[in-house]
Parts: C-alpha cells; structure tokens; sequence
C-alpha cells in the first residue's frame, strides 16, 4: 500500500511541477512580447483598411482588417494606385488624398516623384484629355474648363497649354451647336426671354459675354426670320385651286 501511495505522490508532484514550468514559460512569453512590442518603432496604420482604400467592400475579412506598415511609401504607393485605377488624377489630387489619410510628407513627396517621373501622374496629359472631354462632351467653353482644371491643382502653364488647343472657331461652332439644341424649348416666348434664357446657359458653361451675345443674336434673329416666312401670303394660294398644273 505504501509503495502505490508513493507513486501516485511521485506522478502527481510530477504534474504539478510540469504545469509549474508550464506557466513559468508563457508568463516569460507574455514579458518578451510586451518588452518586443514596445522597443519597435511606431507602426504606420491605414485608416479604414482596404475597404476605405478602394471606396467599397473588399473580398474577404482579412482584407476587411485595418492594415498596418512599418513602411509609409508602401502605403502610399497602394493609395495612388488604387485610386489611379478608378479613374486619371492629378499630382495634386493625389498629394491630397495622402495627405488626408496622414501619410507623412516626405514619404509622399517620394512616391509622387517616382510616379511622375515613370508616366504614372502627367498633369499636361491630364489637362489635354479633360479638355478635350469636357468640351465636345458637355460643351464647356474655355473660361469653365480652365477653372476645373484649376480646382484639380494643375499648373497654370499646362492648362493654358490645353485650352488653347480650342480654337476661336470650334469654341463658336460649339456654342451654336448648343443654342441650336436648346432653341426649341424656349419657342413661343418673348424674344427678351429666350436671349436671357440662351445666354444664361452658355454663360454657364463658360463661354465669354462676346461670344454669348453674337451667337444668341443670330440664333434668335434667324429663329424670328423662319417664324416670319410662314406668315407670308406669298407662300400660300388664295386662288383655292387644288394646286394642281394646268
């Protein structure tokens, strides 16, 4: 009897002393964590994660997660593309973007230059594309498109650069064009009103008071001239014959 109650003594101090070195091991673990964790620099987190990255919902929860760098232009390098993907940005634009998610500046200056200096940002291409888009797609006049192009943060000397493309001439073809499309609406009321009507919309979309006023004088006039040949007798047979030749 004595000899089992001395090995169930034996294996039980054994399992104490293990469960002993047991916790001494995860409680040196938990320190060295501690200690590893606070001797690091500082990380550099992505607010939102991914999700607030792209605009939407990522795929799957781990991309959900916050992201965390220890390298800023890794993160800002992921910011530009992703947002170069959607759709062209200026230098600016992006400059913003970074600086709005807190990237530090010199991690931003370094991703920006390296981005223009392989095609990846081209503000002059930007402006020309814009330029071109903008105006035979919505009709604006150069006074509007330079005004955009200044909001995106484009240099003044690549927006000049662009909207001087536009000549004189196509910028009155459009404007015709516009006044045209627009005529019909404001049929059958008074001449006062369809000027102020026409000119308000092409002032609106940025073409100069000149302009605005010689196109809708000669749009009205030549509406008033049509209106008015229907008017004629001439035009119409008051003999009541059927029309028919002899």
């Amino acid at each position: 009897m004595s000899g089992r109650s001395g090995a169930r003594s034996s294996r039980g101090g054994g399992r104490a002393r293990r469960r002993a070195r047991a916790g001494t091991a995860n409680a040196t673990a938990t320190a060295g964590g501690s200690g590893s964790s606070q001797s690091q620099p500082k990380l550099w987190a992505v607010p939102g994660g991914i999700d607030d990255l792209t605009g939407g919902a990522a795929g799957s929860e781990s991309e959900k997660a916050p992201r965390r760098e220890d390298d800023p232009e890794s993160v800002a390098r992921l910011i530009c593309l992703r947002m170069l993907t959607v759709a062209p940005r200026t230098r600016a634009q992006l400059a913003d973007a970074l600086r709005r998610r807190g990237v530090p500046e010199d991690a931003a200056a370094a991703v920006l230059a390296r981005f223009a200096e392989v095609g990846l940002i081209d503000d002059a291409t930007f402006a020309s594309a814009w330029v071109e888009s903008r105006h035979y797609g919505r009709g604006l006049g150069r006074r509007a498109l330079e005004a955009e192009l200044n909001q995106r943060g484009v240099d003044r000397a690549d927006i000049q650069a662009a909207v001087d493309r536009l000549s004189p001439e196509t910028e009155l073809a459009t404007a015709r064009a516009l006044v045209q499309r627009r005529l019909a609406s404001t049929a059958g009321q008074p001449a006062e009103v369809r000027a102020r009507r026409l000119a308000g919309m092409l002032a609106r979309k940025g073409y100069p008071s000149g302009l605005v006023y010689r196109v809708v004088r000669e749009a009205i006039e030549q509406a008033n001239q049509e209106a008015a040949s229907f008017d004629d007798d001439e035009l119409f047979d008051d003999s009541g014959g059927d029309g028919e030749l002899d």
